[in-house]
């Protein structure tokens, strides 16, 4: 068993502010997505606002709040210390509305053993930390190297870790910060 871990905090601010998670995308929310994508994890741990609440789901704000993804993911996982864990977790963002590709992807996949995760690198050859699957004792250990949370990049956070990468052949990486990026996206999915 895989746990999950989705990180749908954040101010949204290039989205006016918006609930990037409650933003209808093919028909759902965008955060239903990630949802979807990691339905046989467990246990699945939902860093952000009470509205991305879903059965089987536990919710966390990180701490401190607005703190980054960073935060998020620190937050994540201190609830995942009390759960029976497993050795693995899947760390995605709310905002990938093709997050069931990402899993697809790399589900089969394993980590090598000299590595401490795995991710899908976007059709530019960049590195996205949170479309991947890492081994929780390798986070934890990167999340206690550092003097705090708040604010800290996925970047840094990783720096210390060897990732693996695969390059995304099917662009499941797209992702939606922007009311652009929303609208192009709605309409490249919309029936002609």
């Amino acid at each position: 068993m895989i746990a999950a871990i989705i990180l749908a905090g954040g101010r949204a601010s290039r989205l006016g502010g918006a609930d990037k998670a409650a933003i209808d995308v093919d028909g759902r929310p965008l955060i239903d997505a990630a949802y979807a994508a990691v339905s046989g994890a467990s246990p699945v741990i939902a860093v952000g606002p009470p509205s991305i609440a879903r059965s089987g789901v536990i919710v966390v704000q990180e701490d401190p709040p607005f703190g980054g993804p960073v935060a998020g993911v620190a937050t994540a996982i201190t609830a995942l210390a009390d759960t029976d864990s497993p050795a693995e977790t899947w760390l995605l963002a709310c905002d990938l509305p093709r997050a069931e590709l990402i899993v697809a992807q790399l589900r089969d996949v394993p980590i090598p053993e000299d590595a401490d995760g795995v991710i899908l690198t976007d059709q530019t050859g960049r590195e996205q930390w949170l479309a991947g699957r890492y081994r929780l004792s390798s986070l934890r250990s990167a999340l206690d190297a550092l003097p705090e949370v708040a604010g800290v990049s996925m970047r840094r956070l990783l720096a210390v870790m060897s990732i693996h990468t695969i390059a995304d052949r099917v662009g499941a990486t797209l992702d939606l910060d922007t009311w652009d990026d929303v609208e192009q996206y709605r309409d490249q999915e919309d029936p002609v």
